[in-house]
Parts: structure tokens; C-alpha cells; sequence
């Protein structure tokens, strides 16, 4: 099988099985209403995510019996990307107790460690450390913080998705460069996923994802990035380094309102984004932004990183320092005025 063909059934596939979700979540009232907490004024069918998560994990087998990706990703992805959509669904459906969602992830970020199978290193200061039982619990850290901001993030009209697209675009284009192309095929399989699926999410959404395509696109990137330490820990700074827009406003505004006291569990609006985006009043300029932020600024940082030999620390200091300066801008986790 051409690889192209390959691709061109992933975009295919979530371009058609998202119009199937929107006629299914408007014929079962799977709708988001607006309220006082929401960043749209009209209701939406929600839950189109799933052709990202499906289009996704039926690719996988057929790119590992090409010989595009390993047998360990293969397995990972399909345990806790798998298990992160259907707590995901489900949740969007009805509503799951927050302490069973967290298990569910945990378990989920378990399961893809373990398949992963190398002990996660870290590179710091131009040294490679193995740091053996540590890595993994603060790897499993990493993925379910991933995974759960990525939900947060997911606020307004293609935002989460084109986040994954150039996101996973730049690490391919970095992977080619410094001779990696085994990994190039899970990264490009799921921005394929995506892009089907934005068509019908591009600003004015016609469909969101819901928590089942947010959760699992934060889940399946932190493990593509574990995966590319494997084989080369500076890649994962890269990983780092090109998320830098959502990990930069979710983890700002969240330390903002703890320092607070908020109950950070509660839905909110206080998100940089979301305070831009009101500014705007619009969603496709915020959206077009943090994309070209993604694209002229973090992908030539990570590059920098992976090929200019720019320590990793160093590389992410200076990329996140203007990202820090514009959630200061925005607000980002400043309490909301009423009225």
C-alpha cells in the first residue's frame, strides 16, 4: 500500500465520520448549550472527536503492518488513547465522577508507559539522565497533565485542533531533519485525523470535540513525545517546546487560580485565550494566532533546540518568556468580573 494512500484514507475517513457525529449529536440532542462559563453563543453539536480518536487507532495497525510505526506505539496508543476517548464519551453523554475520570487517566498513562518499555530519561544541561522509577511516575505526571489541559484548552472554535496539526507538522519536518523518519508516521497520521475533523471545527465550528477528542489528543501527543525520547531525548524539548502555547496558558492560569484559592475543578473562562478571545469578539483571530505562534516562533525555537545546538533548557526559557508575557496581557487566570 502507498503510504499516500494511507493518509489520504486517514483524512478521508475523519472528514466523513464527523459528518456522521454531527447528524448522530444533533438527532440525540448531544448539544452545548451556552451558559454563564461558555466562549460560544450558539448551541452546538459536541462529541465529534470521536472521528479523530477512530480515524486514528484504525490506521495504526495498518501503518504498523507496513512498517511505518513500531509494535510499542501500536500497543500504547491503542490502550490509552483507547481508554482516554471512552472515559471521554461517556463523560460526554453524562457525567463521570471526577476521582473515576482521574483513575481512568492514570491508568491510561500506565498503560502507555509500559509499552513505551525504554525508562524515561531526561536531558538536562547537555547530560542524559536515567532517572529510573522517578521518570516514570513524573512521566505519568506529565501525560495526565497533558491530557487535561489539552481539555482546557479546548475552549473555542478550532483551537485544539490546530494546535495538534501544526504541532505535529513541526516535529515531522524536525524529525526529517535530523534523520528520523520511523517517527514521522504517528505525528502525520494524527494531524491527518485531525485536519478531517477540522473542516467542520474551523471558526464558526459547526461540531466541537468534546471530552472525548480532547482528552484523547492530549493523551496521544504526550505519548508521541515520550516515544521520540526514546530514541532521542532532546526531541522531547522539542515536544515541549512546540506545545509551549497551551502548556504555557492552561498551567498559568491554573497556578493563578490555586494561588487564589479557586476551586480548580470548577468550569471557568479565565483562560488567556478565552479573555483574547472576548477582546476579539471573535474566535478565528485568537485561534489564527496561537497557530502562527506555533509555526514563525516555537517550531524555529525547537529547531534551534534539535539542530542548532542550543541547550534544551535554555531553548525552552527563551521561547516560553513572551508566551508568559502575553498570558500576563490577556489575564490569563485573573478572577472574571460579573456583569
Amino acid at each position: 500500500m502507498s503510504y499516500w494512500i494511507l493518509l489520504s484514507c486517514v483524512l478521508i475517513l475523519s472528514f466523513l465520520m464527523t459528518v456522521g457525529l454531527r447528524r448522530y449529536a444533533i438527532s440525540q440532542s448531544l448539544m452545548d448549550i451556552p451558559n454563564a462559563r461558555s466562549s460560544h453563543s450558539i448551541p452546538t453539536p459536541r462529541g465529534g472527536g470521536v472521528a479523530i480518536v477512530l480515524a486514528f487507532l484504525l490506521a495504526l495497525p495498518v501503518a504498523y503492518g507496513v512498517g511505518q510505526i513500531s509494535f510499542e506505539l501500536l500497543v500504547g496508543s491503542l490502550g490509552a488513547g483507547g481508554l482516554v476517548a471512552v472515559i471521554g464519551f461517556l463523560d460526554d453523554h453524562g457525567h463521570i465522577a471526577a476521582r473515576w475520570r482521574l483513575l481512568g487517566h492514570f491508568t491510561g498513562a500506565i498503560w502507555g508507559l509500559y509499552w513505551l518499555q525504554a525508562a524515561p530519561q531526561l536531558l538536562l544541561f547537555g547530560t542524559t539522565f536515567d532517572l529510573g522509577v522517578v521518570g516514570y511516575v513524573l512521566a505519568a505526571l506529565y501525560m495526565v497533565w497533558m491530557l487535561n489541559l489539552y481539555n482546557f484548552m479546548d475552549g473555542i472554535d478550532g483551537l485544539a485542533s490546530l494546535e495538534a496539526i501544526s504541532v505535529c507538522a513541526g516535529i515531522c519536518l524536525l524529525y526529517a531533519a535530523v534523520g528520523k523518519p520511523e517517527l514521522i508516521w504517528g505525528p502525520a497520521i494524527l494531524a491527518l485525523a485531525v485536519a478531517g475533523f477540522l473542516f467542520w471545527n474551523f471558526p464558526p465550528a459547526r461540531i466541537f470535540m468534546g471530552d472525548a477528542g480532547s482528552g484523547f489528543l492530549g493523551i496521544q501527543l504526550a505519548l508521541l513525545s515520550l516515544h521520540a525520547m526514546n530514541a532521542d531525548p532532546v526531541l522531547l524539548w522539542a515536544w515541549i517546546i512546540l506545545l509551549g502555547s497551551f502548556i504555557v496558558d492552561a498551567t498559568f492560569t491554573l497556578a493563578r487560580r490555586l494561588l487564589r484559592g479557586d476551586k480548580v475543578y470548577e468550569a471557568h473562562r479565565s483562560h488567556g485565550y478565552q479573555y483574547a478571545s472576548r477582546q476579539f469578539g471573535k474566535h478565528r483571530p485568537v485561534t489564527l494566532a496561537i497557530t502562527a505562534i506555533n509555526v514563525f516562533w516555537l517550531l524555529p525555537m525547537a529547531a534551534a533546540v534539535v539542530l542548532g545546538g542550543l541547550d534544551a533548557i535554555l531553548g525552552v526559557i527563551i521561547a516560553y518568556l513572551p508566551l508568559v508575557l502575553l498570558a500576563i496581557k490577556f489575564k490569563a487566570g485573573e478572577k472574571e468580573r460579573v456583569g
